[in-house]
């Protein structure tokens, strides 16, 4: 049965949105104790803080409450966690003497919210939704079905942002217009070329198909890491400094108030006193040295570039970017106005709204679950690995593609698998998510926090990056090919075609080559992103 509920993580603020059935549109749920009220345009936005604060006592502060306790730069407090979760990171903090993840603590923040709402709106047998950034990868979908089970509501289904932005903006948009979804918020930047399609048969709703998609790791957790840097070397210390340490947690809740308010204000001061030490770090930032740190850092490259990437995506498809209406921009980073400005050289001043940057994406994953729907394709590269036997190592053969549309009408790849040594009877595949890997020049940095809770800048070792970045899919089933006769070295013993269906299944047929059986027709290998 449709469902009502849609539940937005973002890295720095969730949303709740429940479909009203009556007024055929979406509302935000306010979150009583958790939530908190913003102001958007003319009306009000209800968010709750993506925070979670384990108390010595046992008990958990959730969003607003962890603000009201005055916990935010607590080393027991978690934040961010989606972006961690999304890069799997290996942070581990150690608290009363058991190890706690973002993984643990995201499920235990959003099932608790997810808990509340259920209770709130008295769900029963419904599928919730949850919304899931472009360059998420199947592992993040997992998590998110544990979180679902650990709150006793496992149906549940998944919507890039992008998409759901587009039906969150669904008001204003007329069918047959194309647009540019810009969703900059605190974890990922993700851009999607959206075109709104007409249904005559349908007489509630609007199908969305996708253009193109793109997406980087830049969010407005980057920007609060690069004024964290920024403030230390105006002060000439290093976070390696142990009276830094104690009050990183601190300096960064500075960093990021002081970035939000130069979206409004030319100038702001940040100042961090170590009440044991007497350490102060003071610091003066304007909007301007913000604008310096992002060009330093080449934030306005890597917003370009993104753009451009989804332009080119859409172009593939007959689209160009003067068929671009409007771009509509989500996500709390979008209120900066370097940001604004360069969206605006790019497709005009005209064509840039910001009309519902809070709310649009859990509005619009409110009207996905109850049934307002859009045609998709697949986000994510997918190939192969085999060995390389004359050099070591491996390589990867590009399986499906991203910007694949499903269902396909034919085979995506076709090949033969050879058997690796004489006698062998199990044959198979190591199918691979593939990362984008290539964001920005040099070894890329993360903001990690060490046991007892201190902010560090870390760089991300090669084979950590390259483990977040290739993710293999059927790890648990590599071989699933089983050759009766036994096969011999180097004899094509299996020919393979690959499909994929409406559900974004990896679908595989094989035939074997010697006794011309069918082993496997349309057979479900792995679920595709």
């Amino acid at each position: 049965m449709p469902g009502r509920l849609a539940i937005d993580f973002g890295t720095s603020n969730t949303r709740v949105a429940v479909w009203n059935e009556a007024a055929q549109t979406a509302e935000l749920l306010h979150v009583p104790d958790y939530g908190r009220v913003y102001r958007q345009g003319d009306s009000q936005v209800s968010v709750v803080p993506s925070l979670i604060h384990y108390a010595e006592d046992r008990r958990r502060w959730i969003g607003s409450q962890v603000l009201q306790q005055n916990l935010y730069s607590s080393p027991r407090t978690f934040r961010w966690m989606k972006r961690y979760i999304v890069n799997r990171s290996p942070l581990k903090l150690r608290l009363d003497g058991q190890q706690l993840s973002p993984f643990d603590a995201g499920r235990d923040f959003l099932s608790s919210v997810l808990l509340f709402a259920a209770a709130e709106l008295n769900l029963s047998q419904e599928e919730v939704a949850f919304t899931a950034p472009v360059e998420a990868f199947e592992h993040y979908e997992d998590w998110l079905g544990e979180v679902a089970k650990a709150a006793g509501m496992p149906r549940f289904r998944l919507i890039d942002e992008p998409s759901a932005a587009a039906l969150g903006y669904g008001a204003p948009i007329q069918p047959g217009d194309v647009y540019l979804i810009f969703d900059f918020g605190g974890g990922t930047l993700d851009v999607s070329a959206i075109l709104i399609e007409a249904e005559p048969q349908r007489q509630n709703g609007r199908r969305c198909r996708v253009l193109g998609k793109a997406g980087t790791d830049l969010g407005g957790m980057t920007l609060d890491q690069w004024i964290f840097q920024d403030v230390l070397r105006q002060n000439r210390r290093s976070d390696a400094d142990e009276e830094v340490r104690q009050v990183s947690n601190a300096l960064l809740v500075e960093c990021e108030r002081a970035k939000e308010r130069l979206s409004f204000d030319e100038q702001v001061d940040i100042s961090v006193v170590n009440p044991e030490t007497g350490l102060t770090l003071t610091a003066q930032l304007t909007r301007s040295r913000l604008e310096e740190l992002l060009d330093e850092h080449d934030a306005y490259r890597l917003l370009d570039q993104t753009v451009r990437r989804a332009l080119n995506s859409a172009r593939e498809r007959g689209y160009l970017e003067e068929h671009i209406k409007a771009v509509l921009m989500v996500g709390g980073s979008s209120h900066i106005p370097s940001v604004q400005r360069t969206l605006r050289r790019i497709f005009g001043r005209e064509r840039v709204m910001l009309g519902r940057p809070l709310d649009a994406i859990a509005r619009g994953a409110a009207a996905f679950v109850a049934g307002v729907d859009f045609y998709d394709h697949i986000q994510h590269d997918y190939a192969i690995r085999h060995l390389r036997r004359d050099q070591g190592g491996y390589d990867y053969r590009p399986l499906v593609s991203r910007g694949t549309p499903y269902p396909t009408p034919e085979a995506v790849a076709r090949l033969t698998v050879k058997a690796a040594y004489d006698g062998q009877t199990h044959l198979g595949l190591a199918i691979f998510e593939m990362g984008d890997s290539a964001l920005r020049g040099g070894q890329p940095v993360e903001l990690v926090f060490d046991p007892s809770g201190a902010a560090r800048v870390m760089p991300v070792e090669p084979d950590e990056s390259e483990r977040r970045h290739l993710f293999w899919m059927n790890e648990g089933q590599p071989t699933f090919l089983v050759a009766d006769p036994p096969a011999r070295r180097g004899e094509p013993r299996f020919e393979i075609e690959f499909s994929v269906d409406g559900n974004k299944r990896l679908l595989l047929t094989a035939r074997d080559l010697q006794t011309r059986r069918l082993l496997y027709q349309a057979y479900p290998v792995v679920k595709l992103t």
